[in-house]
């Protein structure tokens, strides 16, 4: 299976994505539409599209950007498989008709996200995740919510069986955490509802459950029927 990922920053790479495609023996190709090249992938090439997080919003006007939405688009018809983290998840509700919209407050570190549903069994009620946003998506209609948190109750949807987005992140490994907060850690200590520096945010280690948490949800999109939850 080709699983094809885009990444919008450097600083927030695919982590335990990666690490669960190479185990399971999938393809992975990685793309940074944001830059000058803007590359995306073909609908024909992707069987397993992943949407990752950046700085940038889907109400922002870059052509970029909607074209990933055409992408989305066109996958959501073909029911293959598409996660998106934080950007990657706001992309995928508003394909889905939902809006963008400024959170009630601004998470930037580590806090637990409650589990709203038992469509997916077997899942934690209570999982420590890492936060990094200030905007959110509404949850489409057709989708059924999935996590909240404290402070944000929109952390995660899914849509049919086979696409999830999460506004939070399960996806990064410790040096993923690592260089987000060395390459962005200014950005929490601006008006952060969690009231942490990028110094705390590195003491916390990535809980190991997160990996294998993530590892399921793949797993269930691939093979909702059957995968291990």
């Amino acid at each position: 299976m080709r699983v094809n990922v885009l990444q919008h920053t450097p600083n927030e790479g695919p982590g335990a994505i990666a690490a669960w495609a190479a185990m399971r023996g999938h393809d992975l190709f990685v793309y940074h539409p944001y830059t000058l090249v803007q590359a995306l992938p073909e609908a024909d090439e992707t069987d397993f599209l992943i949407v990752l997080g950046g700085p940038m919003g889907p109400n922002d006007q870059l052509d970029w950007i909607e074209a990933e939405r055409d992408l989305i688009q066109t996958l959501l018809s073909e029911r293959k498989p598409i996660f998106g983290a934080c950007f990657g998840a706001q992309q995928i509700a508003k394909t889905l008709g939902a809006a963008i919209v400024k959170a009630p407050h601004k998470e930037v570190g580590w806090a637990n996200i409650s589990l709203q549903t038992n469509v997916l069994p077997n899942l934690p009620d209570h999982i420590l995740v890492l936060h990094w946003h200030e905007e959110m998506f509404e949850i489409p209609k057709t989708a059924t919510l999935l996590f909240s948190s404290q402070l944000v109750a929109n952390q995660g949807f899914i849509y049919r069986d086979n696409v999830i987005g999460l506004q939070c992140h399960l996806e990064p490994e410790q040096q993923n955490v690592n260089e987000m907060v060395m390459n962005d850690y200014p950005y929490a200590l601006e008006n952060n509802a969690l009231n942490q520096t990028g110094q705390a945010i590195l003491a916390q280690p990535v809980p190991p459950e997160n990996k294998k948490i993530m590892f399921d949800l793949l797993d269930y999109m691939v093979q909702p029927e059957s995968a291990p939850i």
